[in-house]
């Protein structure tokens, strides 16, 4: 059970203090895991990556991730160097979530005009994996990298990161899980109202499926489930069999929940998405739910 991870999900809203008694519910909890929103063109949301790299100096032992970072408005020589930076300042303890980018239109009034089509836009997103690997690597020759989208003629690659920085893919469609099983260090997965639930067990099977097809083995992809809910003292509907509505329901059925996804599909990471996101409800996944999953799936194993 010791793989297995826990954590929230958090909106990079401008209450940092807010943000602040958040990550100290979560570290004092237990919990492992804090994804960071990552929505550069909402004007009433803070730059992720800036967000991240205060609440990692206020931590000791959280590790964070944009949940999903966007590519689109962020080149990859450049999230090669954040990321590698914040890891090697927080002792090791970012990963980094990566998404091909989905509301176009918020992202063109950026600036990026050139609107990618899904095919292309997971063409760039495999490009930006190659090219963060490389720069992480830290070798004593210049960088060099000849892509559709992506030209690099020589950088310098460094600093290399504390740890091997894991990649995580927000993907959902088809060619997209696919291009998770074959380069991604895991799949976050997206929460139900963009891929419902009934959607999960044949998605994970699909990176399997691409894992083996590449010569890797699949449980080297770590699975994150992302839920979206309420843990409430009311005896509610937490199946969660299809569909996208929130769970809400009692700590001990989010519980069996989780084992449910740990024990049928290959989920070791569960990362929760409160409908409120109080101090509370972070205490109540952290003290009440992660530890009563553990011990189920403990008497399991």
């Amino acid at each position: 059970m010791q793989s297995l991870q826990f954590g929230f999900s958090l909106d990079p809203t401008t209450d940092h203090s807010a943000h602040r008694e958040l990550v100290r519910a979560a570290e004092d909890g237990g919990l492992d895991l804090v994804g960071v929103q990552d929505h550069p063109y909402s004007a009433e949301y803070v730059d992720t990556f800036a967000l991240i790299a205060t609440l990692l100096e206020a931590t000791e032992r959280l590790r964070f991730f944009p949940d999903v970072a966007n590519l689109p408005l962020r080149h990859p020589s450049m999230l090669a160097k954040s990321a590698a930076s914040l890891d090697l300042l927080s002792g090791g303890r970012f990963e980094l979530g990566l998404g091909g980018g989905g509301y176009w239109s918020a992202i063109a009034k950026m600036g990026m005009t050139a609107q990618l089509s899904r095919a292309e836009a997971l063409d760039q997103l495999d490009e930006a994996v190659r090219v963060l690997r490389a720069l992480w690597r830290g070798e004593p020759e210049p960088v060099t990298f000849e892509g559709r989208y992506y030209n690099i003629p020589g950088l310098q690659g460094g600093p290399v990161p504390a740890h091997p920085i894991g990649i995580w893919l927000g993907a959902q469609g088809p060619r997209s899980l696919r291009l998770t099983g074959r380069v991604a260090d895991g799949w976050a997965a997206p929460i139900p109202s963009y891929l419902p639930y009934e959607k999960w067990a044949e998605s994970n099977a699909a990176i399997d499926k691409a894992a083996s097809e590449a010569g890797r083995d699949p449980h080297d992809v770590v699975r994150i489930a992302q839920l979206v809910g309420t843990v409430t003292d009311r005896t509610g509907d937490a199946e969660s069999a299809s569909g996208n509505a929130p769970i809400r329901a009692t700590a001990r059925q989010w519980a069996d929940l989780i084992v449910r996804l740990a024990t049928e599909q290959p989920f070791r990471s569960f990362v929760f998405w409160p409908e409120q996101t109080t101090v509370g409800q972070v205490e109540r996944f952290a003290r009440e739910v992660a530890p009563a999953a553990r011990e189920m799936l403990g008497r399991r194993a």
